[in-house]
Parts: C-alpha cells; structure tokens; sequence
C-alpha cells in the first residue's frame, strides 16, 4: 500500500482522503499528495531502490499506488549523458542532458500516465482518457493498450498529423477539438464530470503529476546520490519543473540524501506561448493567460494551471526564464543532434535553446553541473524541421558525386590518416558474385 497521508489544497490547505478528487471544495486550489515520510524513511534506502527494476517503479515507495502493475511498459530510468560535445561549444563543461527520448512512446509522459493508470486500477477506474497537446494522447492510448482498457484522448485539431496517427495506432478512440488546448481542457473537465472515466490530467491529476518527480529521483541517483547546481526545464502547465523540485526535496525527507539540495531551478518557454515566463520577468501577481502560437506545440497551454508555483519555485531556488524564438528552437534541435547525438522535439529545442541563453547571459555558470531535461523524441515533430534539412544531390556516377563533393566545399583533408580507399563497386560487385 502507499504512504499517502492525505490530499492537501495547495492554497488553502484543506485536506481530503485520497480519491478521485483534484480541486479543493472551498477554494478550487490544486490538490497536492502528502506522504508519511517517517514511514517511508524507514524501509526505504540506496539498496533497496538500486534492487528494483530498472524504470521509474524502482521508486515505488515514493509513489501514490497501491501495486506495481504488472502490465506496464517500462518507462523510466532514462540515461543521463555527458554532454561534452554540446558543452564546450556553448562554454558549460559540467553538462549533462536526461534524455527522455528513450522511454516507450518517446517522450516524459509515460512517466505521468504509468503512475496515473497504477492509481486509476487502485480506483476501480475501467477508462482511461485524457486532454492533451499530443504526447499525453500517444501515452494514454498505448498504455491503455497494454492494460487491455479503453481510452478516450481528446486534442486540439491543430497538432502534428504525425502525434495523431501515433495515438490512434493503439485502437483507442482519438477525439479531435475545434479550438487549442485550454479549449480542450475545459471540454474535458466537463466530460469528467459526467462520465465515470478516469481522466488522467484531471480527476487524476494529483497522482498524475507525481509521476514528473522519478526525473529527479533518477537524475540523483546517476549522480552518484547528488543533486545537480542547475536544472533547465521546459514548462507548460508548469507542473513538470515544481515536481522535480518536489523531487529532489523528497529525497532529503526520506535522508537519501545527506544534504539539503540547493538545486537552481530555471524554465524554458517558446517566446510564441510564454505566459510563465513573462509573468516571472515582469514579476508580475498573477500569469496573464495568452493565445498560444509557436511550433512548440507540445508546450502550448495558454493558461497555465501550475504557473504561480512554477514561478515561485523558480525564485526561491534562484534561478530564472529563458523565453526563445521559434528559429532558436529548430537550430538547438539542430545542435543537439549534430553534437550529441539526440534528436529532441520542439519542446527539447526549447530547452537546449534556453541553455544556451541563460548560459550566454551568465545565469547558468561554467561552474556548475547543470542537467538540461529534454522530454520527447524529434520524429514527433518532423514539421519544424523540413526547412531547415539541407541534402547533397548527384546521380549515380562516381565523377559526378566527386564533382558534387569539390562544389559543397568539402575538405578532403579531414581524411587523412583515415582507412584506405574503399573498393569501386564494380569491383565488390564482381568479387561477390564470384563468391
């Protein structure tokens, strides 16, 4: 069973026993899981978790579920990678990247919907569905499919065709909305109130999100039980950035680590949909809800539900807001790749772009260990790519592809030292069918 000691009202801070339930009745604030972190403390150590699966469910004790499921997909335990490369052409020695690219439908979500479809079995929840930008929608459905229920995904109409035919691979119903996300999400608040389904980012949402915190639980343990001097996150709700903060501080609650962390904590905001952002340079009361329109289509949200405790999470850890154009987005996406190896999406564009700015202003230091969290796959936003992807072109014949070579400026130099030269093909050819 888990440690759950109450759902408490982020604003007011009523208290509710645990269910199905996401808004407090006296104010309408966000509702936030407690835990018993004496009881926790107690049974759980670097042992016990480095014993467990190799995904998020190493973690189980510092989750809301009853059971690991036994359906599931694995999600989780993403590599942390050195970014040398990347690192020492924007001046930052100590940079890492935690790449979610890697877990099953290619971005972070799975995180948020594992833990979410463990709470909606524990609830007796028989449909699954969700209001989503895309990512959410690909998760829901495939991990719907392993668990043999059925899911409902609502998305706006305007996101990538190719996130659309990702999700309705999983036989789930795929419902399109007229209007952007903030649209959809009130859609669905109605829908969850009027059906009995288990809608993961709304009835659900107090669980769902404490599935973005095995990001930080994950980031300390490839430290070698450390916490990181800066972490740079995208933001849409805002709700990924304080989870991970709510992480790292989790962590020191149940003593796995001996420090109290000091991480620095800045988001990262497409200048086309930054209302966090602008809120936080303008230090303003209240985010200003804005029209969403930028390539990051996967940070979208206009109207910012975690805004406020991003922002202050933000100002109590130190650090601050980068907020890039749509053009810095596809040439990070570019520079990722190029010097490491990692193909993110426009939200991880984002990110990497950010890093660079704030590193190039002097926020992030050359002295700190900074892990950058790039959150979903770049075949799900192909689009933002197609103008910028340069080919070579030649026809099949030798001389002219050695002609097409000199034009493009190639240095034949770089070959030196290099193996021999290869066989012509005629020649291999020749050799192999003579067997």
């Amino acid at each position: 069973m888990s440690d759950i000691r109450t759902l408490q009202c982020r604003e007011c801070g009523k208290e509710y026993a645990p269910g199905a339930i996401y808004a407090c009745e006296m104010c309408f604030g966000p509702l936030e899981v407690v835990y018993d972190y004496a009881v926790i403390g107690e049974r759980v150590s670097h042992e016990s978790i480095q014993r467990g699966p190799q995904s998020l469910w190493r973690y189980a004790s510092l989750l809301p579920v009853d059971e690991i499921p036994v359906a599931n997909l694995g999600t989780g335990f993403t590599p942390l990678i050195k970014a040398e490369r990347l690192g020492a052409e924007i001046g930052l020695p100590n940079l890492y990247v935690k790449d979610d690219t890697r877990n099953p439908t290619g971005s972070f979500k799975d995180r948020v919907v594992a833990v979410a479809m463990a709470k909606a079995h524990d609830l007796k929840f028989s449909t699954i569905a969700c209001a989503s930008t895309g990512n959410l929608a690909h998760s829901v459905a495939a991990h719907a499919a392993k668990a043999g229920v059925a899911s409902f995904v609502f998305v706006p109409e305007t996101i990538e065709e190719a996130k659309i035919t990702a999700t309705a691979v999983y036989g789930g119903v795929v419902v399109t909305v007229a209007g952007n996300y903030d649209k959809v999400n009130r859609l669905c608040a109605e829908v969850a109130g009027t059906f009995p389904w288990a809608f993961v980012n709304v009835n659900l949402r107090p669980y769902y999100a404490e599935g973005s915190k095995t990001l930080a639980f994950e980031t300390a343990e490839q430290l070698g039980w450390r916490v990181p001097d800066h972490c740079v996150v995208p933001c849409a709700s805002g709700s990924l950035l304080t989870k991970i903060h709510k992480g790292f501080e989790e962590l020191h609650k149940v003593w796995l680590l001996s420090d109290k962390p000091e991480t620095r904590i800045s988001g990262a905001q497409a200048e086309g949909c930054a209302p966090i952002a602008n809120a936080f340079h303008e230090d303003a009361e209240w985010v200003t809800p804005v029209k969403p329109d930028t390539i990051a289509k996967s940070l979208a949200i206009g109207d910012p539900a975690d805004g406020v405790y991003a922002i202050d999470v933000v100002k109590k850890t130190g650090g601050s807001f980068g907020i890039v154009s749509d053009a810095e987005v596809v040439e990070a996406m570019q520079l990722l790749a190029r010097t490491e190896g990692i193909f993110a999406e426009t939200a991880g564009g984002v990110t990497i772009a950010t890093v660079c700015q704030l590193a190039a202003k002097g926020v992030i230091r050359p002295d700190e260990k900074v892990v950058a969290y790039v959150t979903g796959h770049g075949l799900k936003t192909m689009d933002a790519l197609h103008k910028g992807v340069k080919t070579m072109e030649t026809t099949p014949s030798l001389s002219d592809f050695q002609h097409v070579l000199l034009e493009s400026g190639y240095d034949a130099s770089r070959d030196a030292g290099g193996p021999g030269p290869v066989l012509p093909f005629a020649t291999f050819e020749s050799r192999f069918s003579e067997g």
